[in-house]
């Protein structure tokens, strides 16, 4: 089998259908694609899976882990504690609030952020934990709201990962103080790019939707509309973090969809764990009672000591077969620009340069055939195959 052979297959191919398509062809014919009332909907409808009152759209998940921090009264002196092993993102909002990010290492099994090293880090300058449940796996969010009602600091749920995740009954992104969604184009719900952020209270929801809209009053984008122009105010030096109709339009019925792509996802994680695991490779840690998974992503970890091969070339062996593939991620401290900034070392946080050198995430999509999922069982096993034995 080669790229020749058969069509690439992409990693976290969107699972976008004629619903969707439809929508946004009816958007673009009524002549309204910026933010109105298709968003409107898509956000009432996103309260309504999450069993919440207070909830904003906005262009991504960083700008919703931005504007939560802000919101959240963090600024320059402060520190934020999280995790080493997540996209750059998650670390990048903490520094244009001013504050300083503080690592904390991860859970070697369950890859999520280790409450006991988090404790470890906490000091007078702490102001909140920032937890992100990796791969759609909920973090230990007992144990961590309870370091944050001891030492008084906020959280911050990153659930870029983790839209249909649970923990002891709460669904993720409700246990904290906010909670924060990506709907980039690789996500379990995408709008192409895109966010949402819930919020416990009505005043910080409301502060949000200020923030991402230029500091604007409420509504703003109502000016334009048939109800005739209405002048508006600005209350603070905001952003441009709005979501549009065009994108919302995609949500709407992405998000109607969730359980049964769900149980798609779920499929593909159960075949992987069947298929795979007689490889001279590490699973994913199976799901822990009382949680509920997302099965955003299925990451291995690839030994050179037990594979025979390095994770990159792995990569680039599953590449020529025509297999997209994606690393989630290279830890943190590994990055030039943070060692020089904060004087990271890789070594300080051994959990998460390990996984980060060895992991790698194999294409997980709802619009994966059972044929896709073939190619990658036969690809994935070829190669370590060829090199193990």
């Amino acid at each position: 089998m080669s790229k020749e052979d058969k069509p690439f297959l992409s990693f976290g191919a969107p699972d976008i259908q004629k619903e969707e398509i439809q929508e946004v062809i009816r958007s673009l014919e009524s002549g309204w694609i910026g933010t109105g009332g298709k968003v409107a909907t898509f956000v009432d409808a996103f309260k309504k899976y999450k069993g919440v009152e207070h909830a904003a759209a906005l262009n991504s998940c960083t700008a919703a882990l931005h504007l939560s921090l802000l919101t959240a009264g963090i600024g320059p002196g402060d520190e934020v504690i999280t995790t080493p092993m997540t996209f750059c993102a998650t670390i990048n909002t903490i520094i244009h609030c001013g504050a300083t990010p503080v690592l904390a290492d991860i859970d070697p099994v369950t890859m999520n952020i280790d409450p006991q090293r988090i404790k470890e880090k906490i000091t007078e300058h702490t102001k909140a934990i920032l937890p992100v449940h990796f791969a759609g796996r909920p973090c230990e969010m007992d144990e961590i709201i309870t370091i944050s009602l001891k030492y008084g600091l906020k959280v911050i749920e990153d659930c870029a990962h983790a839209v249909e995740t649970e923990y002891h009954g709460q669904k993720a992104g409700t246990i904290g103080d906010f909670g924060c969604f990506s709907f980039y184009v690789t996500k379990n719900i995408t709008t192409g790019e895109g966010g949402m952020v819930l919020a416990r209270t009505e005043e910080d929801i409301r502060k949000i939707q200020v923030l991402g809209l230029h500091g604007l009053s409420k509504d703003a984008w109502k000016r334009f509309s048939d109800s005739g122009f209405q002048h508006y105010s600005v209350l603070a030096p905001g952003y441009k973090y709005n979501m549009i109709d065009l994108q919302a339009a995609l949500g709407i019925h992405q998000l109607a969809r969730v359980e049964e792509s769900w149980l798609k996802r779920q499929h593909i994680w159960n075949r992987y764990n069947q298929e795979l695991g007689d490889l001279p490779v590490i699973l994913p840690a199976s799901t822990t009672p009382g949680t509920r998974h997302s099965y955003h992503l299925y990451t291995l970890l690839i030994d050179k000591n037990q594979c025979g091969l390095g994770r990159d070339e792995f990569l680039e062996q599953m590449n020529a077969l025509g297999i997209g593939t994606g690393v989630h991620y290279l830890s943190l401290p590994e990055h030039p620009f943070y060692q020089t900034a904060f004087g990271w070392r890789p070594e300080d946080y051994p959990h998460a340069q390990r996984v980060g050198q060895q992991t790698v995430s194999l294409p997980l999509s709802s619009k994966l055939t059972d044929k896709d999922i073939d190619r990658v069982v036969q690809s994935t096993r070829q190669v370590l195959r060829a090199k193990h034995g």
